[in-house]
């Protein structure tokens, strides 16, 4: 995965988003426990993209 915005290619990404920002109507509740992401999935195999998922996760756990 990458951090970045799709161009219509075939990788993988991963944006952190935050809905408040783009929200219309009402608020957003935060009951979240952290952040929230929004994932392109790509043409990668399953096993590769669990693996960067997972890497990743752990990361943040740091």
């Amino acid at each position: 995965f990458s951090m970045g915005f799709s161009w219509g290619g075939f990788e993988s990404l991963i944006i952190p988003c935050d809905p408040q920002l783009k929200r219309s109507k009402g608020h957003w509740i935060d009951q979240k426990v952290g952040p929230l992401l929004r994932i392109h999935v790509g043409l990668e195999t399953v096993d590769d993209l669990i693996a960067d998922l997972r890497a990743g996760f752990e990361a943040m756990g740091e």
